[in-house]
């Protein structure tokens, strides 16, 4: 004959958890994409990025929402730099061509004498 014994409504190892809401994404890869597109912004995505383990362990749920939200905003932020710096080095590129075409033909002439 076998015993079975009941645990009074808990499954074993659900004595007295209160379910977590699931970590947020730390968003290393947006720290990682501020690194490539424009390095100021990188120590600050990469630190929030690492606190949101630690604040989500700690039960601060909204603070490691929040840093997660923050490092992938500092990701974008800096691919945003990236882009308008691209353009800007373009349209100066293109400007400094158009000047330089323009002058070709009001170039001073120098003729040198002729040695026989």
């Amino acid at each position: 004959m076998t015993q079975q014994y009941h645990t009074a409504g808990f499954r074993n190892g659900d004595v007295g958890m209160i379910p977590r809401p699931p970590m947020p994404p730390q968003n290393t890869g947006w720290a990682v994409a501020s690194i490539v597109f424009f390095w100021p912004l990188a120590f600050s995505a990469f630190g929030h990025s690492a606190k949101v383990f630690p604040l989500w362990s700690m039960g601060d749920y909204e603070g490691a929402q929040r840093e997660s939200d923050q490092a992938k905003k500092l990701g974008k932020l800096a691919l945003i730099i990236c882009a308008v710096l691209i353009v800007l080095f373009i349209v100066l590129y293109g400007l400094i061509i158009a000047v330089a075409v323009a002058n070709v033909g009001s170039a001073p002439t120098t003729t040198y004498p002729a040695y026989r």
